[in-house]
């Protein structure tokens, strides 16, 4: 098998299925199942101690999110990074959370503020190299923004296609990088605590096009991460 994974220890509290399938996204997105390489249903099943049955259903989720692909004969391989698909899902993304942050900002609760500005709060002490943790309670203060405008399904939508946009986010935080996404956060929560709709959105809009100006050095810097240009 091409790809290299560490090995994990399952909950005996929760189902096998959906632990398999966030340990190999998690993998994915982080790079440490590396784009274009093979895993295998059998090793990944002898490594976490289960049958091949999880594993399987596992692939089938991921093949959906366009993370692996299934070739009959061949094996299941890691896909690499397609720059079109990650656009797509960061123009989907922004039109909801505009939606999102808006209607937010109509109501702007003391409640809701006090836990996003909480949140901020401990995405400063996140140590700088750790980008997962980072990413972890960047999601959190957007799902955060979407159950306070009780859209929790508009969060699952984003989050059954963001997988692509999750892994070029991956590869580009940096400290520097980590310090003007907070630097967005506050300014959203700032304009949702005052009520100011526009500024809110414009808000969440500019924070939501971050990737674009990271999405091509990325690119080219990681380029065997990337699908060739058409």
């Amino acid at each position: 098998m091409d790809n290299a994974k560490p090995f994990r220890v399952l909950s005996p509290t929760e189902a096998v299925g959906p632990q398999v399938y966030r340990i190999l996204r998690e993998q994915i997105i982080q790079a440490e199942l590396l784009p274009g390489g093979r895993i295998s249903e059998s090793e990944i099943a002898k490594s976490l101690s289960i049958s091949r049955q999880p594993v399987r259903e596992a692939f089938i989720k991921l093949s959906e999110e366009g993370l692996v692909q299934v070739l009959p004969q061949r094996g299941t391989y890691v896909t690499k990074i397609s720059t079109a698909s990650v656009m797509d899902v960061r123009f989907v993304r922004e039109a909801i959370e505009a939606d999102i942050v808006r209607h937010v900002a109509a109501e702007h609760s003391d409640t809701t503020v006090a836990e996003l500005r909480a949140q901020i709060g401990r995405q400063k002490q996140v140590p700088y190299n750790d980008r997962a943790a980072f990413l972890r309670l960047d999601e959190l203060f957007h799902r955060t923004l979407a159950a306070a405008a009780g859209n929790a399904y508009a969060w699952s939508v984003i989050e059954s296609v963001k997988a692509q946009m999750d892994r070029v986010r991956f590869l580009s935080v940096d400290d520097m990088h980590v310090g003007r996404l907070i630097d967005q956060h506050e300014r959203i929560v700032d304009a949702i605590a005052t009520g100011d709709v526009a500024q809110a959105e414009d808000a969440v809009r500019t924070h939501l096009r971050e990737i674009l100006k990271s999405l091509p050095e990325i690119a080219r810097s990681r380029a065997e991460f990337f699908d060739a240009p058409e």
